[in-house]
């Protein structure tokens, strides 16, 4: 009979997270009930859990908002208009240069008033 060697077989599924990598530490902690209301509060504003708020916390010294969706629409339309941009440059470069000016134009100030709202 013949032995035959077999390939371990690729199982599927997540790869295992490396050490540093796994929540495997758990702490408890006592709060006061304003605190851990603050906490609570933070967190959904925030839009993480009350664990994630934490370890961001620990991590960075404060907890960074998720994009709010006013935000997000703002994100959309800054990414169309460098879309038109980008067309535009691509006419210039064609050569016609004349009209593409007035729609670059057109392009940087919408651009510039969205960056306005935004408040950057």
């Amino acid at each position: 009979m013949e032995h035959k060697e077999y390939k371990k077989l690729n199982k599927g599924g997540r790869p295992k997270k490396e050490t540093a990598e796994k929540l495997s530490y758990r702490i408890g902690v006592k709060m006061a009930a304003a605190d851990y209301f603050r906490l609570l509060t933070r967190a959904h504003e925030a839009g993480v859990s009350p664990s994630e708020y934490m370890r961001e916390c620990f991590r960075n010294g404060h907890v960074k908002e998720r994009l709010s969706e006013e935000h997000t629409g703002y994100i959309r339309q800054l990414c169309g208009m460098a879309n038109n941009l980008n067309q535009l440059a691509h006419k210039a470069n064609a050569g016609d240069f004349h009209d593409a000016r007035w729609d670059c134009k057109v392009a940087v100030a919408r651009i510039h008033e969205l960056l306005t709202n935004i408040g950057i």
